[in-house]
């Protein structure tokens, strides 16, 4: 059971793991989980599920995505660098 924070700034922040401290079956499990995700849709054409996976390991690897960790939540996700936002205390 995750606990309840008043104030967000108490709430610790989601740590980013580097793709490259997974196994590599750890990492296809979390690239599998992102693409499978409703939302994740590519538009009018369809793309192979294999495909979609290759791409997001392509961001990944390109710093363009990251996975991160939320420790209240215990959940991993994949976001786009442009989602994220700098750590607090950050210039």
């Amino acid at each position: 059971m995750s606990e309840w924070y008043e104030d967000p700034r108490e709430r610790p922040a989601p740590l980013e793991v580097p793709h490259t401290e997974l196994s590599a079956e750890a990492l296809h499990g979390v690239i599998e989980s992102f693409v499978l995700r409703e939302g994740t849709d590519y538009g009018a054409r369809d793309v192979p599920h294999e495909t979609k996976i290759a791409q997001v390991l392509r961001q990944l690897e390109r710093g363009e995505a990251k996975i991160l960790f939320d420790p209240v939540t215990e959940t991993i996700d994949i976001v786009v660098k442009r989602g994220l936002k700098a750590p607090r205390g950050a210039d």
